[in-house]
């Protein structure tokens, strides 16, 4: 099962990046590339414990609708969302944040498993590890930025 562990130093509050973290809006504004958009459960504002949100996205040309639910929440420290139903076998996306000095330190865990198999870890290995690491860091730079502004 792969494994993307990203650390992000943002100069912001906790409790800002948190809620970054779980807004549906802002999570569909930072990638937009991907014409990720919300569309079942919880469709906009701050996600919950036990709630669950529909994505419908384009990856790799093909769209794709992945439901998550929130799992573990420790307001405003750490926040899990794992797949109810979509395209992976499973995902577990964990959400760290610890606060330093005037900072934030996120730290994300990404766990997931491809269908198929042998031919499925071919696959992670081959690309898919490398597409969600840079998907997640394209959503981290964008919290990054718009926490250091607010």
């Amino acid at each position: 099962m792969p494994i993307i562990k990203i650390e992000t130093v943002i100069e912001a509050n906790i409790k800002v990046c948190f809620d970054l973290a779980r807004n549906i809006d802002f999570h569909q504004d930072s990638l937009k590339h991907s014409k990720e958009k919300a569309i079942a459960g919880r469709t906009s504002g701050l996600i919950e414990l036990g709630e669950s949100v529909t994505w419908e996205a384009f990856h790799f040309g093909i769209k794709q609708k992945l439901t998550s639910r929130i799992t573990e929440m420790d307001s405003p420290n750490y926040f899990v969302d794992e797949m109810v139903s979509g395209a992976f076998k499973s995902f577990r996306h964990e959400h760290h944040f610890y606060k330093s000095d005037n900072r934030t330190i996120m730290i994300d865990n990404f766990f997931f498993e491809s269908p198929y198999g042998f031919v499925g870890q071919f696959i992670d290995w081959l690309f898919l590890k490398r597409y969600m690491l840079n998907l997640l860091k394209t959503r981290n730079i964008h919290l990054k930025a718009r926490a250091e502004t607010m």
